[in-house]
């Protein structure tokens, strides 16, 4: 019988506005509706406010302005009034470190003084960004870099959006007034599979990918958006009906025993849990299918019963499985299966009706892999036997 749902709660908090009624409000991250009931309060007529949301949304969104004075088909003086309530922000860029590969990873600085990492990876024809959702992490996975720093906070909405601001600043990506249309996106695609739980902060990342998603502004499409959770049951059926992306589930083992250890909030919603949940959500979010990303691990879960467990479990879903050699961190108390195993392991996933890709690791040589994400300076100080030990590993 699967593990009865309960209320998910969190001593987790998201950044509050500041009390300092003087203080500029930060528009990036605002809904439409969160933007226009803005504009109302700073004194913008109420009929007029739709129409303010659309000009200064284009501005922002799709020409990548950040100075009011620059947004010319709006009055000068309201110009001045918005800037004078209103700002612009984004995470600050601390360091930018580019891979043999040209993944890019960002390190970016938010409010209170954290940081959080970002990262691109171009690829033929397309890119992706992958995107934090929270400080640091709850979850604890042992496999994991970015599971041994502690959690912080939430980010908020325009946190989560500004991380694809910054990309497409640093990458060139707003288009030039008057130059020829170019169809051509070098973030094509986004991931929430970068530091935190997404569905652990889901009112924030709802509200950032309905920004990102708009047709208006940064138009990505919710099925070039996958957000990636380890099994946070009870928001599966709230993601496909309030944010309808693609869903990734951080698998990784076929057994209860095993997936208590690898991935520790199984132990709240076990595997006959989350399957039941993973069952509807194609059906309510009207996606194609759901990836199952499972990380190779040296003789703890890649052997060929995994494999033939793995594909009798998810019998039925639309599903395709990511296999995910290991990125060593160091410390890290697991190795990386031998490629022979990973191909032998991929092999009878095919051969059962599954696409079973094995993911070719990027930016190793600058920590920005799967599972290699950590903000230097929240970096945690555990031994390899400590780690080892939360795991319930023996370093025999």
């Amino acid at each position: 019988m699967a593990n009865a749902i309960a209320p998910i709660t969190q001593d987790v908090l998201t950044l509050p506005r500041k009390a300092d009624q003087g203080a500029r409000r930060n528009i990036v991250g605002l809904t439409r509706e969160q933007l226009r009931e803005a504009l109302i309060e700073a004194g913008t007529p109420e009929r007029q406010a739709r129409m303010r949301v659309g000009q200064i949304w284009q501005w922002v969104y799709h020409w990548g302005v950040r100075d009011f004075a620059q947004m010319t088909n709006l009055a000068k003086v309201y110009r001045t009034q918005l800037a004078e309530q209103f700002e612009i922000a984004l995470p600050e860029v601390v360091r930018r470190e580019v891979s043999l590969d040209g993944t890019r990873k960002y390190l970016l600085r938010i409010a209170g003084g954290h940081e959080v990492e970002a990262v691109y990876i171009p690829e033929e024809g397309r890119g992706t960004l992958c995107v934090s959702s929270q400080v640091g992490c709850t979850l604890t996975c042992s496999f994991c870099h970015t599971g041994t720093q502690r959690l912080v906070r939430n980010l908020t909405a325009g946190e989560i959006v500004g991380q694809l601001m910054v990309a497409r600043d640093d990458l060139g990506e707003w288009p030039e007034k008057g130059a020829p249309k170019n169809e051509t996106r070098l973030i094509s695609n986004m991931v929430l599979m970068g530091m935190g739980e997404p569905l652990y902060n889901f009112e924030n990342v709802r509200d950032a990918m309905h920004v990102v998603m708009d047709g208006e502004g940064l138009t990505l499409s919710r099925r070039r958006i996958t957000l990636s959770t380890s099994g946070v049951v009870p928001e599966i059926a709230r993601t496909a009906e309030e944010i309808g992306c693609l869903l990734a589930v951080s698998f990784h083992a076929t057994t209860d025993e095993v997936r208590d250890r690898l991935v520790p909030i199984n132990k709240k919603w076990n595997i006959a849990a989350l399957l039941e949940a993973l069952r509807e959500y194609p059906r309510l979010s009207n996606s194609e299918r759901i990836t199952f990303e499972y990380v190779m691990l040296k003789g703890v879960n890649d052997s060929d019963a995994d494999a033939r467990r793995l594909v009798k479990l998810i019998a039925g879903i639309p599903a395709k499985i990511n296999l995910i050699p290991f990125n060593e961190w160091p410390g890290a108390p697991y190795e990386r299966s031998d490629w022979e195993r990973i191909e032998a392991f991929a092999d009878i996933v095919h051969k059962a009706g599954y696409a079973s890709p094995i993911r070719t690791p990027r930016g190793e040589d600058i920590m920005a892999a799967c599972g290699q994400l950590k903000s230097a300076t929240e970096r945690g100080r555990k031994s390899r036997a400590q780690i080892a030990a939360d795991a319930g590993l023996s370093q025999d």
